[in-house]
């Protein structure tokens, strides 16, 4: 308890400040982040990398891992150091400038809220395995409503929820790995399953090294919620112990399932398989003509869907807030019911169900990566200021003669650069790729649109 008692008081001065409640425990932190991480990233954008990069995903896996690695040190040194819901939001306000956190802030919440406009774009396509007739616009109102009312009672109802549901696809991957090995271990020569399946047709990489760059990018967004860890600091009850704790299990656990599940789906299905049409889960299981398992199989996508984008309805509500804490945003986002949790902003951040089901009317066939595309924009930029953040909270840290931080990143400044370059080209690739050219074309826009509101806002307040 030592520990804890040292960093006490930097932590105090937050939680008195915060009008939301600290019920959140180290295990339902890990979950959360688990739960808005592994979802439609894995079991559906894994078959638009394996189809952009070939066997040769696994290194891109692996690539963006390392990165989001690198990124959890930089925010698990940030963020025990300074525990806030605003989390590198605020923390770029106070190191940076107020516009930074300005920037980072609205542009993590437009991620999320069209984060969660791609998970519901990919419940309509895994509820056409059961009801192919079914409107997929039904299918996106009718479970946003259930996660809605989820959101709208308390943090902890939330935590609980979210920990059922990442435990039940938790435990899939792993009946999923152990299932894959014992069909690789035990298939004859003339199966059609093994490493060949690695090196046939084109090659380890038959999209060569651009293709495998690309796949990077796509794991980003698989990736994309891991540091959701740090927005629930604000609601920790212990956050300089759970939130590095959470922090370390979440990587280890995303990068052993992602690869190893990704790997076994390898050995097991032609890579050219893959596609978005259907998950490269389900893929499997009808190859393998297990009774009833596509289905079981179909459910559990489901269920990880519809975990992700309520991790991900939780983090825009809390950015909002945190905005409206901050008076860049309007103070009705502040109100909190008399649960601690801010409806209102709650209610702003589903605006990305209605674009969702706009989309898939529009465009029904593109739309999960339509939508996957517009919301890493936001979520690249806030990965890239966490890492530029740290480098400027260490030296202000270490010039304040500071107590000796908690937590420490290493390889400091080195690693810390490596991942905002590494970010800052693979945004940049993106133009140079069909897909994901909108990446650019809505995050440019999006850039001005924040400049120009920033200004206006200044003028504003000197009035």
């Amino acid at each position: 308890m030592k520990k804890k008692g040292k960093y006490l008081p930097r932590m105090e001065h937050h939680m008195e400040k915060s009008k939301l409640h600290r019920e959140l425990s180290s295990n339902q932190i890990t979950m959360i982040a688990m739960g808005c991480a592994i979802g439609t990233g894995l079991f559906l954008g894994s078959g638009l990398a394996i189809s952009t990069a070939g066997p040769s995903v696994l290194i891109s896996y692996a690539i963006g891992a390392f990165i989001v690695l690198l990124l959890m040190g930089c925010l698990a040194e940030m963020t025990v150091a300074y525990p806030t819901s605003g989390s590198f939001g605020t923390i770029a306000e106070k190191y940076i400038s107020p516009f930074a956190g300005f920037v980072v802030r609205y542009s993590y919440w437009i991620a999320n809220v069209l984060a969660i406009g791609v998970e519901v774009s990919a419940i309509a396509i895994y509820m056409k395995y059961w009801f192919p007739d079914v409107p997929g616009g039904i299918w996106i109102f009718l479970f946003a409503a259930l996660l809605i009312y989820v959101n709208a009672t308390s943090v902890n109802t939330f935590g609980n929820f979210e920990y059922v549901f990442s435990m039940i696809k938790i435990s899939a991957i792993v009946i999923f790995i152990l299932l894959g090995a014992y069909v690789v271990i035990g298939a004859g020569p003339s199966s059609g399953i093994g490493v060949e399946n690695y090196v046939n047709d084109g090659g380890f990489m038959p999209f060569g090294f651009w293709g495998l760059w690309v796949a990077i990018f796509i794991s980003l967004f698989s990736f994309l919620g891991t540091e959701l860890i740090a927005v629930t600091a604000g609601e920790a009850k212990d956050p300089d112990i759970a939130v590095p704790k959470a922090l370390k299990a979440t990587v280890l656990r995303l990068t052993t399932f992602y690869v190893l599940t990704i790997g076994l789906m390898l050995l097991i299905v032609p890579w050219q398989s893959a596609g978005i049409d259907k998950s490269p889960f389900v893929r499997v299981m009808e190859i393998l003509n297990i009774p009833g398992a596509s289905g079981i199989m179909n459910f559990i996508i489901l269920t990880a869907a519809l975990s992700a984008m309520n991790s991900q309805l939780y983090a825009s509500t809390r950015m909002i807030f945190s905005l409206s804490e901050q008076k860049q945003a309007p103070a009705l986002f502040q109100k909190v019911s008399q649960k601690g949790v801010p409806i209102r902003a709650l209610l702003i951040s589903t605006l990305g169900i209605f674009l969702a089901a706009g989309v898939k009317v529009l465009l029904p066939d593109t739309s999960y990566a339509f939508m996957m595309g517009i919301s890493m924009f936001g979520a690249i930029l806030t990965w890239f200021m966490v890492f530029i953040s740290h480098l400027f909270f260490r030296k202000r840290w270490e010039k304040s003669g500071g107590r000796k931080l908690p937590v420490k990143m290493y390889g400091f400044p080195y690693l810390t650069i490596l991942g905002a370059v590494l970010l800052f080209a693979l945004a940049v690739s993106t133009w140079f790729t069909g897909p994901f050219k909108i990446v650019l074309q809505f995050g440019v826009p999006w850039l001005v649109f924040l400049c120009i509101v920033y200004l206006l806002m200044s003028i504003i307040k000197r009035k």
